[in-house]
C-alpha cells in the first residue's frame, strides 16, 4: 500500500508540472541583472513600445522541452515564446520573416541565442508560424508590442513610433532612486539633471531641494521598481560614485 501511494504521488507531481508549462508569471527579480555567457557580459535593457531591430532568427525545440528557462518557468515548444539576450522578461514582440513576410507574436521568457548575428530564438511553434521549421534560420524584423505579457493598443504604438525624439519616460511609484550628485547651487544641480536625463530615456532625473536640512540640492535618478533594478542600472553605466537611496 505504501508503494502504491508513493507512485500515485509521483504521477500527480509529474502531471502538475506539465500543466504548469508556460504559465505567464512575472519572474522579474534578477532578470534585469547583467550576466556572463562564454566570457561576454550582457546587460538587459528596457525599451519602448514600437522599437524595432533586424537580424537573424533561429528556433529551438524538443531538446529543451520541459526544461527551465532563464525566467524560471518551464519551456514548452508548443507555446509562442522566445529567447532574447537583453529584452525584459515577458516583453511581447512581433517577429516578421523578411523573406516570406509571415509574422508571429511571442513572449520573451528566456535568454539567448548566444550565436553571433542572431537576435532572437523562437520556440518551435513560433518558428513554424514564420517558416523557420523549413529554413532553420531567417532574417527577421522584431518589433516591441508591449510588456508584462500584454500587447499595447495600436494607437500607443503609432504615437511612440511617430515621436522617437520624445520617448516616454518611466513613471513609477517606488522607494528607490540613485543619487548622482549634491550641489550648493541650483545651476550645478540642473546641469547634472540634464546630463543624466540623456543617459537613459527610460528613467527620469530630478532635483530634490534639501536646503532646509543641509543646504544642498540633490540629483536623483528615479523610476526604479526595486533595489535590484537600481543596482543593475549603476553597474550598467558604471556609476561608482553614486549610491542607492530609499526615499
Amino acid at each position: 500500500m505504501k508503494y502504491i501511494i508513493i507512485i500515485a504521488l509521483l504521477i500527480l507531481t509529474n502531471c502538475s508540472q506539465k500543466r504548469n508549462f508556460g504559465k505567464h508569471k512575472h519572474f522579474s527579480k534578477g532578470t534585469m541583472r547583467p550576466y556572463n555567457v562564454r566570457g561576454k557580459r550582457y546587460y538587459p535593457t528596457y525599451v519602448n513600445v514600437g522599437d524595432t531591430k533586424r537580424g537573424i532568427a533561429s528556433w529551438y525545440g524538443r531538446g529543451f522541452h520541459g526544461k527551465k528557462t532563464s525566467s524560471g518557468e518551464y519551456y514548452n515548444m508548443h507555446f509562442n515564446t522566445a529567447a532574447h539576450k537583453t529584452l525584459p522578461m515577458n516583453t511581447m514582440v512581433k517577429v516578421t520573416n523578411l523573406r516570406n513576410h509571415k509574422s508571429t507574436i511571442v513572449r520573451i521568457n528566456d535568454r539567448g541565442p548566444f550565436i553571433r548575428g542572431r537576435i532572437i530564438d523562437c520556440s518551435y511553434r513560433a518558428g513554424k508560424d514564420i517558416g523557420l521549421n523549413f529554413s532553420g534560420i531567417a532574417k527577421v524584423e522584431i518589433e516591441v508590442l508591449g510588456f508584462a505579457g500584454n500587447v499595447a493598443p495600436k494607437s500607443r504604438i503609432h504615437k511612440i513610433t511617430q515621436q522617437p525624439t520624445n520617448p516616454q519616460r518611466r513613471v513609477i511609484i517606488s522607494n528607490f532612486a540613485i543619487q548622482v550628485g549634491a550641489f550648493r547651487l541650483l545651476n550645478g544641480a540642473n546641469i547634472y539633471k540634464h546630463k543624466f536625463n540623456k543617459l537613459d530615456n527610460y528613467y527620469n532625473t530630478i532635483v530634490k531641494d534639501f536646503r532646509d536640512k543641509d543646504g544642498l540640492y540633490r540629483v536623483w535618478i528615479t523610476g526604479f521598481g526595486s533595489e535590484d533594478e537600481a543596482q543593475d542600472f549603476r553597474e550598467k553605466y558604471k556609476l561608482y560614485n553614486s549610491f542607492i537611496i530609499s526615499n
